[in-house]
């Protein structure tokens, strides 16, 4: 008996999830219920104000001049050799442009690409947790386990003996973030230092997750993992173009890694991507030629998080210490009992004012009553929100 195709119903076949346990993230949810009450977004990272426009008009001079083109895969060599200065400027490591320096479709690409290219199935990774939401599902596409080890709670603070205790002879990647995301602390040379020393007699590669890394306070200062020769041997150091210019849309970003991980780097990468947006290459370098832009943003994002914390003095929130990032913690025990995500729904639907909770940035959803708000905005859309927030 034949089947006639024109009305069998047609059928999309199953198969397997490559990442069954991943569902819309919160950050996804809590803007959309933002959206649909007029609350005001202090949940999602990313600005609501515009970049500069200088940096606007290098790439539209760039793209009227013709640069439309696929770049070298690498990147732009303007663009990579303005990286490697400033690196250079800053944390005394020196990159070779060439074969050490990257440009990336965004940091979450430069990540997964990081990941891809060094996790074999059946190798550990350790996370420190809370963290990034990207890193884990990362690292189960490569067919790694994921090793979590928690921050201190409220410091958010590394404890490097249970880094250490963590370490096995199957570890093949640790990943760090810092300045860190959600937590806002900021690693010290003393800890980057003691991370060497444990990382010295193993074969462990380093991940480094540093796309906040202008954005530190009270005279601070980032240490990255390039500043720490014994760090910079094994590490690929991610950061982002579009955190530091205010363009996150933009997804541009950058790896630097010793030449022998950026060779194993640039063979996922040229598949993944293969290249980056040629225009916006070619406007970076141009803009990068006055540092002033990513040298005053410190003191720039120092004073809204400053005008937050000030704000939130009229609440029953209790803020904890932020050292860095472009994110505030807050304690809401005396206010609520309510789980973080309850009371996030709370604050969206009731007060006007999306947060995210934090125990999205564990596995195990660990709850200690904090929440975290975004102050990379405007003055205005600030003091709006803590108006609403002063009814708590």
């Amino acid at each position: 008996m034949q089947i006639d195709a024109s009305t069998a119903t047609p059928r999309t076949p199953a198969f397997p999830s490559r990442l069954p346990q991943v569902g819309t993230t919160i950050f996804t949810v809590m803007s959309a219920l933002a959206h649909a009450h007029g609350a005001v977004n202090l949940g999602q990272g990313f600005p609501d104000f515009e970049g500069d426009p200088r940096l606007v008009d290098a790439v539209a001079d760039a793209m009227r001049s013709g640069l439309n083109q696929y770049p070298p895969m690498a990147g732009v060599p303007a663009l990579r050799a303005a990286v490697a200065d400033k690196v250079q400027a800053l944390y005394g490591h020196r990159y070779d442009a060439d074969t050490e320096i990257t440009v990336t479709a965004g940091a979450t690409q430069a990540i997964l690409t990081a990941i891809l290219c060094c996790v074999h199935p059946g190798d550990e990774v350790i996370v420190l947790e809370p963290c990034y939401d990207s890193y884990a599902p990362n690292i189960e596409l490569a067919g790694g386990t994921v090793v979590r080890v928690p921050l201190t709670p409220g410091s958010f603070r590394p404890d490097l003996k249970r880094i250490a205790a963590a370490i096995t002879p199957r570890t093949r990647l640790l990943i760090v973030n810092t300045p860190h995301n959600p937590g806002a602390s900021v690693w010290t040379r003393q800890e980057m230092q003691q991370l060497a020393e444990i990382l010295r007699p193993t074969d462990v590669l380093l991940l480094s997750d540093e796309v906040y890394e202008h954005m530190v306070y009270d005279g601070r200062a980032h240490v990255s993992a390039a500043s720490v020769a014994e760090l910079a041997a094994r590490a690929f150091i991610v950061s982002s173009f579009g955190k530091t210019y205010h363009v996150t849309g933009w997804k541009v970003g950058f790896v630097a890694a010793p030449a022998p991980l950026s060779a194993e780097f640039r063979k996922v990468h040229q598949f993944n991507v293969f290249t980056v947006n040629t225009p916006m290459q070619h406007g970076l370098a141009r803009y990068m030629a006055d540092p002033a832009p990513y040298l005053e943003l410190g003191a720039f994002y120092q004073r809204k998080r400053d005008l937050f914390r000030a704000g939130l003095q009229a609440t029953r929130l209790r803020p904890l210490q932020t050292e860095g990032s472009y994110f505030q913690c807050v304690d809401y025990s005396a206010l609520s009992d309510l789980p973080e995500a309850e009371f996030c729904r709370f604050l969206t639907t009731e007060i006007g004012v999306a947060a995210i909770p934090l125990s999205a940035f564990y596995a195990g959803g660990f709850e200690q009553r904090v929440v975290r708000f975004c102050f990379a905005k405007k003055d205005e859309t600030l003091q709006t929100a803590l108006q609403r927030l002063a009814r708590l």
